[in-house]
């Protein structure tokens, strides 16, 4: 990303200033069903003439059908890699719209609009980009920086009590893994609490582009990013194939949080007043996920698939104390399904 990402009500003023600053050939809108409804009409204020694509809202259409919609649209158009491609939405448009912007013809520009709080405080910072594929979640994609990105916490007053619950298990991850602080602010903090996410978002933020600076194609130090996605990532994508019983990324997330901490407590790392800390901010907003015993090695197996593994090793992030992650972890399918039952239990 060339910007450090704008924040706050000038935001959509700030990317009509670049749209005047640098006109790109043609421009290009992406949204969901919801954010061409709730969030484009203030976003269509500050543009000149562009096309808009509106695809199915949902994970479940993360997909490389819907990428190939959207590579179609942009061929229709005439799009030139000199055009720029607005994602207006959640984590869903941003790394699918991200990473067709990254592969059609090479690469064309981009810029985020991130309108859901896991987008704002996670998935629109980072330059990852992808699609789910055959199950697995973020299976095909690549890393590439926006040009630029563009918040404003108003678009969440357009969400539903879950979707930002969702955004919150983020919020929750960054302060566990980086800052001891912000976590101790957490206890007791309901999502229903909050009247302003701009400190909240501009924290997390922080915290992660930290992180990213470091290591941009996740070779070390970004994989903290990573805590609670090994078990959450499992639990999503099982979940998500199970009709019916789809969930919100940030609660499988928020699964995970509890699970991968049940682990670092089990190797000495956490202690059991840190891992009770951590249940309790969790469950202070996230109700548990329901799941039967004889699911629990069909839900782990898919850790087998996870992105930082090595070889035949599932690596995980754990804890060594609150605000500290620990990256490399080796774990085992027994002890994935060891922290499902403890979870659940």
């Amino acid at each position: 990303m060339n910007t450090p990402p704008i924040i706050g009500p000038a935001a959509l003023p700030a990317l009509a200033e670049l749209l005047r600053e640098a006109p790109p050939s043609r421009l290009f809108v992406l949204a969901d069903t919801n954010t061409a409804r709730d969030c484009y009409p203030p976003l269509r204020a500050q543009l000149p003439p562009h096309e808009l694509l509106t695809i199915a809202a949902g994970e479940e259409h993360k997909t490389l059908a819907t990428c190939t919609d959207v590579w179609a649209w942009l061929t229709v158009h005439h799009a030139d890699r000199h055009a720029l491609l607005v994602c207006l939405g959640g984590g869903v448009v941003t790394d699918l719209g991200g990473f067709c912007a990254a592969t059609y013809k090479r690469g064309l520009r981009c810029v985020g609009v991130p309108t859901t709080l896991l987008a704002q405080v996670d998935a629109a910072v980072g330059g990852k980009t992808g699609v789910d594929f055959q199950g697995f979640k973020n299976h095909i994609g690549v890393f590439q920086e926006p040009e630029a990105v563009f918040m404003d916490p108003a678009f969440l007053a357009t969400l539903p009590a879950g979707e930002l619950r969702s955004g919150y298990a983020e919020v929750i991850k960054h302060a566990l893994i980086a800052d001891t602080a912000a976590f101790a602010e957490l206890r007791g903090l309901r999502v229903s609490d909050v009247s302003d996410w701009t400190p909240i978002i501009r924290h997390s933020v922080a915290i992660k582009e930290a992180i990213v600076a470091q290591d941009p194609h996740e070779s070390g130090p970004r994989k903290l990013l990573n805590f609670g996605h090994t078990i959450g990532h499992a639990l999503e994508s099982y979940l998500l194939a199970q009709p019916g019983r789809v969930v919100r990324h940030g609660e499988a997330v928020a699964a995970g949080l509890v699970a991968e901490s049940w682990l670092s407590a089990e190797r000495g790392l956490l202690t059991a007043d840190e891992l009770a800390q951590v249940r309790g901010v969790v469950n202070a907003s996230f109700e548990p996920l329901r799941f039967a015993e004889n699911e629990i090695a069909e839900i782990a197996a898919y850790a087998l698939h996870d992105k930082k593994n090595r070889g035949d090793s599932i690596k995980c992030t754990l804890l060594q104390g609150i605000g500290h992650g620990i990256f490399d972890q080796a774990v085992t399918i027994a002890e994935i399904s060891d922290a499902l039952r403890a979870y659940a239990a």
